[in-house]
């Protein structure tokens, strides 16, 4: 059915634009002078005194008068668009399953919290119109971390999570370590 309707709205579009293109091109002849006035009007008159002419002619314009409330007033989004900005729709012989991006996050904060060395970890899931999957990670790290080796395991651990249990291949794992935590000796020290 979305197909169908997708296939209906470009034929209308299409048809809608060579008409626009036809007038466009009588006017300029008229304009330039290359096409007499007359001519035209006398083909509208006998157009508009011809029953069946008239009736296409009418039914024409009413088209072009909907297809024009339509450009004008309502988006062309399917539901499938819409599904698509929420997460990513996977397909196989059996059915449909909807993978949101709160899925894909909450399946990035668990392997993300399976690192002992991180804290306070935020992500987001990016999804792009080809439903490439980008990763942002937001941590803070425990002290005396080596920051460069836990993002590159981060990052492949998150990619090969997400691969195994999805079969969706992550364009990208972003990680933005926003704190170092502090020390447990200096807080004790504290107190």
């Amino acid at each position: 059915m979305k197909l169908k309707m997708k296939i209906i709205e470009k034929i209308a579009l299409a048809l809608f634009s060579n008409i626009i293109l036809i007038i466009a091109i009588l006017l300029c002849l008229i304009i330039f002078g290359w096409l007499d006035f007359d001519v035209i009007h006398e083909m509208l008159r006998y157009g508009f005194n011809d029953t069946t002419i008239s009736s296409i002619i009418l039914g024409t314009c009413v088209v072009l008068i909907l297809l024009s409330i339509k450009c004008i007033f309502f988006e062309s989004i399917s539901k499938e668009n819409e599904i698509s900005k929420e997460g990513i729709m996977l397909e196989n012989e059996s059915g449909r399953l909807m993978v949101t991006k709160e899925t894909l996050e909450n399946l990035t904060n668990s392997v993300v919290n399976g690192f002992e060395n991180t804290e306070s970890i935020t992500s987001k899931v990016i999804l792009d119109k080809e439903n490439n999957v980008r990763v942002i990670v937001n941590l803070t790290v425990k002290p005396d971390t080596v920051i460069k080796d836990l993002s590159n395991n981060l990052q492949e651990r998150i990619k090969e999570t997400i691969k195994k249990s999805l079969d969706l291949d992550v364009k990208e794992v972003n990680i933005k370590v926003k704190n170092i935590a502090p020390k447990a000796d200096a807080i004790k020290k504290e107190n």
